[in-house]
């Protein structure tokens, strides 16, 4: 197969990918060359399902990245529920001995 990696998608493109998208796109994200997608398709060879919509070919863009092993939940640099949980334990709890009303004390 021919690379054409200059012109690759990078991996957080692809989770800015539309549902379906063109054979060429497609192409990119495997870093093949467009001939070589259209080659392999012909032959019933291509990683994922091309569908024919019209006179065009589309490819599902979940299916694209179980093809190339990239999960579709979305990644963090932080878990989100450890951060809240960090939270939730730093926030301040007024001191046992003051008033915080603002009323003052009675006797």
């Amino acid at each position: 197969m021919t690379r054409s990696p200059g012109n690759r998608l990078g991996f957080t493109e692809m989770f800015d990918l539309p549902v379906a998208i063109d054979l060429r796109t497609a192409a990119r994200a495997l870093g093949i060359c467009t001939e070589t997608a259209y080659r392999l398709n012909r032959r019933g060879a291509f990683p994922c399902p091309v569908l024919r919509v019209g006179g065009m070919y589309r490819v599902s863009t979940s299916e694209l990245m179980r093809a190339l092993g990239i999960h579709e939940h979305p990644l963090y640099a932080v878990d989100p529920e450890l951060e809240e949980e960090a939270d939730e334990g730093t926030a301040e709890e007024p001191d046992e001995g003051t008033d915080k009303s603002g009323g003052g004390s009675m006797p």
